[in-house]
C-alpha cells in the first residue's frame, strides 16, 4: 500500500539517542543542566524499507524544538510541569506541500546502556516524543490515535499484543478517506476511531478549532493580524504553548482562503533558529515566548504576543477600507458576542432574519462557529474583490489589470485611488498572483467558492446556497483489527517505558560500537603517576621485545580487518546507504592509525579503477577527512601525504560522464594552510624522485609542479598557494625565470579548476544570505546552474587542460605578472606594454572607528569651463565615529584636509558637487557642508529612519532616501523638503537618478524596483521579479540593472517596464552591478567572490569569470578604458581595456571579455566595509573596520 493511500505515513520516536550531543555540538554528557540534541530513535515503516521515503530529517529538532532535557524524576501527579504534553506541528517541504505531525512529549527513563556509557546518574529520565506523521490535515484523528497509543502503552492493564504490532497495523492498513464519500473506522485495542474529510465543494479541510485564535486576540487585533498576513509581512507569533502556535498559524492560513500563503511557514521554530527572524523575505513563524530575541533585529517584523493580546511592529500596516472593515468587525462581533450585539433585539423568531442571524450566546464553541467564522472572511473577500474577474488580463505580466480595477472601485465607493493603499498592496502580493494563476485551472474554477459567492450575492441568494444542500451519508469502511498471533488470550503486555522496536543485527552492532566509544571517552581521566596506563600485571611483565611483537600483531590484525570492511563497503547494494552501514561506522571508529589510507593505496595498486557510486563517494570523502584530521592531531605527516595522493586518484562519474574527485572536497581541513606539511611533502618528493641525475633546477621545478597540481586540485586560494611555493622555491635557490613559469602554471591551473568546478567553498565562505530559501543551488559546480559561455572550458576536466582558448591563456599570463611574482626579483623581463612605475600603497589614518561611507570626487562632478577643479580626485570618508573627513591624495604625508563634525551617529552615505558636500547618517539627518570653508550650511531633518542614500542635484537640490521607505527632495537654499518624490513599502537601500530626464529609481527591502518621473510627479513602474532584498542598482539611459540577495541580477527596460534578462550565475547575494560604457556590457560582483562579465549584444550571456578575490566584491567602477574593483578581503584590482586603433584588426571575440587585468596590489589583513575608485588617476581607496583607509595609487603613463 503506497504512502499516498495511507492516512498515517509514519510513526516516529525521537529523544536521546546513543550518540549524545549538546545543542552547541559538543559530544558527550555535560550535566543535567545542559540541553541535548534530539535524534531519531525508532520509526515505522523502518528506515531500511525500500517502498517508503524517509521522514523529514529535521523532524527531531522540530518536535522537540527546545532540545532534550535530563531529569532526576519522571511523572509526578502533584507537579503539572511533569505531565505529558500533546501538541501539533506543521512542516513545509521544498515543493510547498505540508506535513502534519501530532506529538506527545513526556519524560521516559533513559536506557541503562546509555546511562552506563556516559556515566549519567542512575534512574535518570529524559524528554522523549512520539509522533504520527501525515500529509492529511486531520489534526484531530492524528491526536486521538496518538493519545490512544500512549495510554495503551502505560495502562496498568497492559495491551493484548506487543505495542509495535498495534502501531504497524495502524500505520500500514488505515486508509485515507475519500473526501465526502466515505468514513474510515479503525480501532486501537478497545477504542473505536474514525476519519473522514469534507467534500471538495466545501471549504478546504481544516480539522482544527478556531476558538484559540479568537480567544487570544480581540477583534481589532485579529483583523490587524489578518491584514498583515494578507499583505505578506514578516509575522512572528509568540506563546509559551506549542499547540497555540500551530493552531493560530493554521487558523489564520485558513481565514485568508481563497488566498494561499506563499512564503516561509514554520509554526514552531526551534530555539537555535532564532536568527531566521532577520530574514528579509516574508514569513510566518512561531517562537516559544521563553526564547530570548534581544540580539535579533526586529525591524519590520509583526510580533504577535498571543499571551497578552498584543501586536507590535515598526512598519505601518495600511488599514482595510472602512466599508469592508466595518462589515468584518461587525460580523465577527455578532458571532463572538451575540448577547451583547443583540441586546436591543426582541427575543422572538422573525422569519425575515435569514439563516446567518444572531444566535444564542449559551451555545459553546463548536464546528458551526468555525464554519461561520470562515464564511465571514470569505464574504469579506467577495466584497473587496467585487468584479475582479472583469479585470483578469492574461496578456499582461501579472495577469491582472490593477489600475482599471482600482479606478472602477474608486468610482463605486467615491474614494480616491490614493486612499486604497491596502488594496493596492494586496493585489501585488504573491498570494493574489498565485490565485489568479489557479483561476485558469478547470478544476479550480469548478470549485471556486469565491466566484460562486459573488454570483450568489449578485442574484440576491443566501450565501449558504453555494454549498451542497444535501450530503449523502458516507460509506463506512471498517479496518479490521487482526487477532493476536502466538499469544494466549490472558497474556498482557505491560511497559514501564516506551518500548523500542526490534533492531536489526547491523543496527544493534552500530549502537554497541557508538556506546563503546562513548564509554571509553567518558572514563578517561588525567594522567597521574599513581595511575597505571599500561594495563594489569600481564602487560607490565612483557619484555620490550614481546611488546614490539604484540604491537606488530595488533597492527596487522587491524589492517586485515580494515581491508575486509573496506571491500564490504564497496560491495554494498544500490539500495543500501553507506553512511548508515555497519562497515562505515566501524571504519570511522577504528580510523585512528594510518591503516585505512594504506588499505586504499594497496587497493589502488592492485588494479582498482577507483570509481565510486554517489553514496560511496560521500562515505569515502568523510572517512578520508577523519583520517587526515586524526593524523594531523598526532603530527603524522606521512599519513596526510598518502591521503592527499590517494584522494587525487579517487573519483566518481555521473551519468553525464563528469568526474568528481575526492581531493577537491578536502579543502575545509586546516592542514593545507600549514607550510610545514608542504615542506615535508617537497622533501619526500625530492627523496623519492626516480631520476636524481637530472639538472637540479629542473628537478626542483618538477616537484614544485606536482605540489602546485595538488594545491589546485584541493582548491587552495591562488595567493596562499603561491606564497608557500614561493617560499620553498627561494629556500632551494630557484631563479626568477623558473618562478615566473611556476606562477603562470599555478594561475593557469587555478583558472581551469575554477572554470570547471566553480569557486571552492572551504575556508573562505561567502557572506550569509539573509533569505531562508535560495532560487539556486548552493553548489555552483553543478553545470546546470552555469551556462557554458561562463567558463568556455568545456565539460571535461581533462579536455580543459588542453584547451586552445587563447583568451584563457592570455588571462593566465596576465595573472602570472602579479606583483607577488614581480616583487621577488625587480629584474623581471616583461614586455614594453607592461613596463609601468611601481605601485604605491598608502595608509591614511584619522578615523577612530570603522569606515562606513566612502566617496570619490570625480572629474564629472567638479568640471567647469576652466577645466578640472583642484578637488577632483579627493576622497571623502564617513565613519561610526560620527565624522566626515576629506582627503587629498596629492599631498603625500598630509592627505587629511578637513574633519567635518555634526552627525551624532554613523555616517552611511556621502555625495558632492562643485561647491558642497552632503552626508546622511543613522541619526536620520542629512547635513550639507561647504566644500571650500568646510562649514556646516544646512541640516535637513524629516526622515524617520536612518538615511541610506544621498545625491546632489543641479539647482541647489538634494535627493535623499531612507529606511523609512521614502525618497525626498530638498532645497538647500530654504532648508525645506520640497516633496516626497517616492515612497516604497520598506527600507530603501539603493537609489539612482538621471538628471537629464528626471527619472528616479529606488529599491530595497520590499524586493521591488520603483521608478518615478519626478518632473511629472508620477510613478512609472514597479518592477517585480526579485524575491529578496535589492542591494545594488545602476541606471543607464533606458536600462536599469539591479542586483539582489536572491543571487540574481536583472536587466529592466524603462520603455516597457519589463524584465529583459535574468543574470543567474552567482552563488551568493549580488552586492554590486555596473554598466560598462565602452562595450555596453554588464559586470556583476557577489559575496561568492566572483566577478562576471556579461555581453549585451544579441542576447545577454556571461563571457568571462574572474576569481581574483576571496571575499565579497563590494565595489565595481567602470570607465571608458579602466575598471576598478574592490572586495571585503582588502584586495583590489585594476583592469584596462586597450583602445582600438583605426584600421587595426578587430577582436572577433566577445567585447566584454576584452578587459585585461592591469594590476593588483599585495593584499594585507583587514576587513573592508566600503571602497571607492578614481579611474581618472588610477587610484582605489578602501575603508576598513579598523578605521584606516588604504589608498592604492597605480599611476602610469600610457
Amino acid at each position: 500500500m503506497g504512502s499516498s493511500s495511507r492516512i498515517f505515513e509514519y510513526f516516529v520516536v525521537c529523544g536521546l539517542g546513543p550518540e549524545i550531543r549538546a545543542l552547541d555540538g559538543a559530544k558527550g554528557f555535560h550535566g543535567v543542566e545542559e540541553m541535548y540534541m534530539p535524534a531519531f530513535l525508532d520509526q515505522f515503516p523502518p528506515s531500511n524499507h525500500a517502498l517508503y521515503p524517509p521522514p523529514p530529517p529535521q523532524l527531531p529538532t522540530c518536535v522537540l524544538p527546545a532540545g532534550v532535557r535530563i531529569y532526576s524524576s519522571g511523572l509526578d501527579t502533584d507537579d503539572i510541569s511533569t505531565y505529558p504534553r500533546s501538541y501539533p506541528i506543521v512542516l513545509t517541504e521544498g515543493d510547498g506541500s505540508k506535513i502534519y505531525v501530532s506529538c506527545i512529549a513526556f519524560r521516559d527513563p533513559i536506557c541503562e546502556d546509555i546511562i552506563e556509557a556516559y556515566q549519567i546518574p542512575a534512574n535518570s529520565f529524559a524528554d522523549k516524543c512520539i509522533c504520527l506523521v501525515s500529509h492529511s490535515p486531520s489534526f484531530q484523528v492524528l491526536r486521538d490515535a496518538l493519545e490512544e497509543i500512549f495510554v495503551l502503552c502505560f495502562s496498568p492493564a497492559g495491551c493484548s499484543k506487543p505495542l509495535w504490532d498495534t502501531i504497524s497495523h495502524m500505520v500500514s492498513h488505515v486508509t485515507l478517506p475519500t473526501p465526502g464519500k466515505n468514513r474510515v473506522l479503525f480501532s486501537i485495542e478497545n477504542c473505536l476511531l474514525s476519519a473522514e474529510a469534507p467534500p471538495k465543494e466545501w471549504l478546504p479541510h481544516a480539522d482544527i478549532s478556531f476558538q484559540p485564535l479568537v480567544q487570544c486576540l480581540d477583534v481589532d487585533k485579529l483583523i490587524l493580524l489578518f491584514t498583515a498576513v494578507l499583505l505578506e509581512r514578516r509575522i512572528l507569533l509568540r506563546s509559551n504553548k506549542y499547540t497555540l502556535l500551530t493552531l493560530v498559524s493554521e487558523a489564520i492560513c485558513h481565514l485568508i482562503y481563497p488566498i494561499r500563503w506563499q512564503h516561509v511557514y514554520i509554526p514552531i521554530i526551534f530555539s537555535s533558529g532564532v536568527d531566521y527572524i532577520d530574514a528579509p523575505t516574508p514569513y510566518m513563524m512561531g517562537l516559544h515566548s521563553g526564547v530570548d530575541t534581544s540580539a535579533v533585529t526586529m525591524d519590520g517584523v509583526v510580533v504577535v504576543d498571543l499571551e497578552y493580546n498584543r501586536i507590535t511592529t515598526s512598519e505601518e500596516i495600511p488599514p482595510i477600507p472602512e466599508t469592508e472593515h466595518s462589515f468584518l468587525r461587525g460580523e465577527i462581533l455578532k458571532l463572538l458576542q451575540p448577547n451583547v450585539v443583540g441586546i436591543d433585539f426582541m427575543k422572538v423568531n422573525l422569519g425575515s432574519m435569514g439563516d446567518y442571524s444572531l444566535r444564542s450566546g449559551t451555545k459553546s464553541w463548536g464546528q458551526e462557529h468555525d464554519f461561520q467564522l470562515r464564511l465571514i472572511f470569505l464574504r469579506f473577500f467577495a466584497q473587496i474583490l467585487s468584479g475582479y474577474r472583469n479585470f483578469i488580463d492574461t496578456t499582461s505580466t501579472t495577469g491582472f489589470n490593477s489600475q482599471a480595477f482600482l479606478k472602477k472601485r474608486s468610482r463605486a465607493t467615491n474614494q480616491p485611488v490614493e486612499s486604497m493603499s491596502m488594496i493596492m498592496q494586496f493585489i501585488e502580493t504573491q498570494g493574489f498572483l498565485d490565485y489568479l494563476e489557479r483561476c485558469n485551472s478547470a478544476e479550480e474554477n469548478a470549485n471556486n467558492l469565491l466566484d460562486k459567492l459573488q454570483d450568489a450575492t449578485g442574484r440576491g441568494q443566501n450565501p449558504l446556497s453555494i454549498f451542497p444542500s444535501e450530503v449523502a451519508d458516507p460509506e463506512i469502511i471498517t479496518i479490521a483489527d487482526p487477532k493476536t498471533d502466538g499469544s494466549e488470550p490472558g497474556n498482557r503486555h505491560c511497559y514501564k517505558r516506551f518500548p523500542a522496536s526490534a533492531r536489526t543485527e547491523e543496527q544493534e552492532e552500530k549502537r554497541k560500537s557508538i556506546l563503546a566509544i562513548a564509554s571509553g571517552a567518558s572514563k578517561q581521566v588525567p594522567s597521574s603517576p599513581s595511575i597505571r596506563v599500561h594495563g594489569g600485571p600481564k602487560a607490565e611483565s612483557l619484555s620490550p621485545r614481546e611488546r614490539a611483537a604484540e604491537r606488530e600483531r595488533m597492527v596487522l590484525d587491524i589492517k586485515v580487518k580494515l581491508q575486509g570492511l573496506w571491500l564490504r563497503l564497496l560491495r554494498l547494494g544500490a539500495t543500501e546507504d553507506p553512511l548508515s552501514s555497519f562497515e562505515y561506522g566501524t571504519i570511522l571508529e577504528g580510523i585512528g592509525g594510518s591503516g585505512f589510507v594504506e588499505c586504499i593505496r594497496e587497493h589502488i595498486h592492485s588494479g582498482w579503477q577507483c570509481r565510486l557510486t554517489d553514496e560511496q563517494f560521500i562515505a569515502v570523502k568523510e572517512l578520508l577527512k577523519m583520517a587526515i584530521t586524526l593524523a594531523n592531531s598526532r603530527n603524522d605527516l606521512a599519513t596526510i601525504r598518502d591521503a592527499l595522493e590517494v584522494a587525487a586518484e579517487m573519483y566518481r562519474k555521473d551519468p553525464n560522464n563528469v568526474q568528481d574527485y575526492v581531493q577537491r572536497h578536502l579543502l575545509s581541513l586546516s592542514v593545507w594552510e600549514e607550510l610545514r606539511f608542504w615542506d615535508f611533502y617537497f622533501e619526500y618528493l625530492m627523496e623519492n624522485c626516480s631520476n636524481k641525475s637530472t639538472n637540479y633546477v629542473t628537478l626542483v621545478t618538477a616537484q614544485l609542479i606536482v605540489m602546485a597540481t595538488h594545491m589546485a586540485g584541493l582548491g587552495l586560494p591562488d595567493i596562499d598557494s603561491w606564497n608557500m611555493i614561493e617560499k620553498i622555491a627561494e629556500r632551494n635557490n630557484l631563479g626568477y625565470k623558473q618562478l615566473i613559469k611556476l606562477r603562470a602554471l599555478l594561475t593557469h591551473l587555478q583558472q581551469l579548476r575554477i572554470g570547471y568546478w566553480g569557486v571552492a567553498t572551504g575556508k573562505s565562505q561567502p557572506l550569509q544570505s539573509y533569505g531562508m530559501a535560495s532560487p539556486l543551488a548552493i553548489d555552483v559546480s553543478d553545470e546546470s546552474q552555469q551556462p557554458a559561455e561562463a567558463s568556455g572550458l568545456g565539460r571535461s576536466w581533462v579536455h580543459s587542460m588542453f584547451s586552445r582558448d587563447r583568451s584563457l591563456r592570455a588571462s593566465s599570463f596576465n595573472r602570472a605578472n602579479d606583483t607577488n611574482a614581480v616583487a621577488t626579483t625587480g629584474k623581471t623581463d616583461i614586455s614594453a606594454a607592461q613596463k609601468k612605475t611601481q605601485t604605491n600603497m598608502r595608509t591614511l589614518r584619522g578615523h577612530t572607528c570603522a569606515i562606513t561611507a566612502l566617496h570619490c570626487v570625480t572629474r564629472k562632478e567638479v568640471w567647469d569651463l576652466v577645466g578640472d577643479r583642484e578637488d577632483a580626485g579627493f576622497f571623502i570618508s564617513g565613519s561610526t565615529d560620527c565624522t566626515v573627513k576629506i582627503w587629498d591624495p596629492s599631498l603625500r604625508g598630509s592627505e587629511l584636509r578637513a574633519t567635518l563634525k555634526g552627525h551624532t551617529r554613523a555616517i552611511r552615505t556621502i555625495s558632492s558637487d562643485r561647491g558642497k558636500i552632503v552626508s546622511g547618517a543613522d541619526d536620520q539627518s542629512v547635513i550639507v557642508w561647504d566644500k571650500q570653508t568646510f562649514k556646516l550650511l544646512e541640516e535637513l531633518k524629516g526622515h524617520e529612519a536612518p538615511v541610506s542614500s544621498v545625491r546632489m542635484l543641479s539647482g541647489e537640490r538634494v535627493l535623499t532616501a531612507s529606511h523609512d521607505g521614502t525618497v525626498k527632495m530638498w532645497d538647500v537654499r530654504t532648508d525645506t523638503c520640497v516633496a516626497t518624490v517616492g515612497r516604497c513599502q520598506s527600507a530603501v537601500l539603493c537609489m539612482e537618478y538621471d538628471d537629464s530626464t528626471g527619472i528616479l529609481a529606488a529599491a530595497g527591502r520590499d524586493v521591488m524596483a520603483h521608478v518615478w518621473d519626478i518632473r511629472s510627479s508620477k510613478q512609472m513602474f514597479k518592477l517585480q521579479g526579485h524575491t529578496k532584498w535589492i542591494r545594488s542598482m545602476r541606471m543607464n539611459g533606458e536600462t536599469i540593472i539591479t542586483g539582489s540577495d536572491d543571487w540574481t541580477a536583472r536587466v529592466w527596460s524603462l520603455n516597457r517596464g519589463t524584465c529583459d534578462a535574468v543574470l543567474a550565475c552567482h552563488a551568493g547575494p549580488i552586492l554590486c552591478v555596473e554598466y560598462s560604457p565602452s562595450d555596453k556590457g554588464i559586470i556583476t560582483g557577489s559575496s561568492d567572490g566572483l566577478i562576471r562579465f556579461w555581453e549585451n549584444e544579441g542576447g545577454i550571456k556571461c563571457v568571462k569569470n574572474l576569481t581574483l578575490h576571496t571575499a565579497s566584491v563590494l565595489s565595481i567602477s567602470a570607465g571608458d578604458h579602466w575598471l576598478g574593483i574592490g572586495a571585503a578581503d582588502n584586495s583590489m584590482s585594476l583592469f584596462h581595456r586597450p583602445q582600438e586603433r583605426f584600421g587595426g584588426f578587430s577582436n572577433a571575440g566577445p567585447k566584454a571579455a576584452g578587459w585585461q587585468l592591469y594590476r593588483t596590489p599585495q593584499k594585507t589583513a583587514a576587513v573592508v566595509r566600503c571602497i571607492a575608485s578614481d579611474l581618472d588617476r588610477k587610484r582605489i581607496c578602501s575603508g576598513g573596520r579598523n578605521g584606516l583607509l588604504r589608498l592604492w595609487d597605480a599611476t602610469t603613463s600610457i
